[in-house]
């Protein structure tokens, strides 16, 4: 398919994105102490379990991690805050910049207690999603280890197509790792994106918070 309108998008600024639900902040220091909290609550090992790095051990180890993510450019570190509380809840990143080929990968995604199974969460990733084409890329990637089957399970339901498994892909934590692939692209998003909008309305959650209809029944 011949490309007749198309260029290199600009590379996305570290600069925070707001939704109703939450916002995502370029993450810095500030946010360690609830992050933290988020990171070695109850279940840490599972939360972090396909990640790069370890649950942290300690406060001071946490801190030194925070440094070095924050000056990262690629990943690229947000916060995840809570719009109401202004508790930073988890973090997620921005990462394989390709302006070249105008493709991007949302990773790293470290949800807390709070976030999981909620509407930030999902709002979260739709401020991504938007942010990326709204820059005007073409691609954009989820990817995560094949034996993952929660992450793979939630990359179907935020819309991603799954587009095969890249076997002995990668050497993490001292294991062999098969990576899952999926992606939305531009094309896809002028579809899911409405549906989003519709899902995130404030009309489809009761007073608790707990949705009326599913994400999926929206982007069908």
């Amino acid at each position: 398919m011949k490309l007749t309108d198309w260029s290199s998008p600009p590379r996305p600024e570290h600069a925070p994105l707001a939704g109703r639900y939450v916002r995502l902040e370029p993450l810095q220091p500030r946010h360690a102490d609830t992050l933290y909290e988020a990171a070695s609550a109850e279940g840490a090992e599972d939360r972090f379990r396909w990640l790069f790095e370890a649950p942290p051990k300690s406060r001071a180890e946490f801190t030194d991690w925070i440094g070095t993510a924050s000056a990262s450019i690629d990943p690229m570190f947000f916060a995840v805050t809570d719009a109401s509380t202004g508790r930073t809840e988890g973090r997620q990143a921005l990462m394989r910049i390709d302006q070249t080929h105008g493709v991007m990968e949302i990773g790293s995604i470290m949800w807390g207690p709070a976030l999981q199974r909620s509407r930030m969460a999902t709002e979260a990733l739709f401020l991504f999603a938007d942010h990326v084409f709204t820059l005007g890329y073409r691609r954009f990637e989820w990817k995560c280890n094949d034996q993952n089957v929660p992450s793979k399970r939630a990359a179907l339901r935020f819309g991603f197509r799954p587009e095969g498994v890249f076997r002995q892909h990668m050497v993490v934590k001292g294991a062999s790792r098969d990576t899952a692939w999926f992606a939305i692209t531009d094309r896809d998003w002028q579809y899911l994106r409405p549906g989003y909008l519709a899902w995130l309305a404030p009309g489809n959650f009761d007073a608790q918070g707990h949705q009326l209809r599913k994400l999926e029944e929206f982007l069908r």
